[in-house]
């Protein structure tokens, strides 16, 4: 990658500055304001490990009212997902593919291996969860490690007191 301003060097690798940003007339105005505070709608900069993040820190975890658990769902369906949302008010719901680090690991065990949710989560707490004729997956769960391990049935009756005896545990 080459800069139209031969004064101003371009970075082999890695992240550009603030000061590149500020300084290299090629960027674009949006890069432009985001690095030089006193410009229009400019938001503070800062440089994080992944890189130059506007006002945000990346190593740092969102912020939710006390009370307020992230709760990852593995192999979860959307319909079970909607009927755990609605038993669970409050919660904030993710998938593995958010970045959020859980609180508490809800997994379907009948669709994931419960040995890699037991290694990818060892802080975390672990509900699992099957079919009341899926006796072998529930034994694997049980042998992972899972701090729950609960028919569906028996999930959706007891999903609120489940859910904040793990976060109660975890706090």
């Amino acid at each position: 990658m080459r800069s139209a301003n031969p004064d101003v060097p371009i970075p082999a690798s890695g992240p550009a500055s603030v000061a590149q940003l500020a300084t290299d007339p090629t960027r674009s105005g949006a890069a432009r304001n985001v690095a030089c505070p006193g410009a229009r709608g400019a938001r503070p900069a800062t440089l994080s490990r992944t890189g130059l993040t506007p006002g945000l820190y990346a190593w740092r975890r969102p912020r939710y009212a006390p009370g307020v658990a992230t709760i990852l769902l593995c192999g979860v369906d959307v319909y079970f997902r909607g009927k755990l949302e609605a038993l669970l008010p409050g919660h904030h719901f993710v998938t593995t593919d958010s970045a959020d680090w859980p609180d508490l690991v809800i997994a379907d065990i009948s669709r994931v291996d419960p040995e890699d949710v037991a290694e990818s989560y060892p802080d975390a707490p672990i509900v699992g969860f099957s079919g009341h004729t899926d006796t072998a997956g529930l034994r694997r769960a049980h042998a992972a490690g899972f701090d729950q391990v609960l028919v569906k049935n028996a999930l959706q009756e007891q999903a609120p007191r489940i859910v904040e005896e793990l976060i109660a545990s975890v706090e």
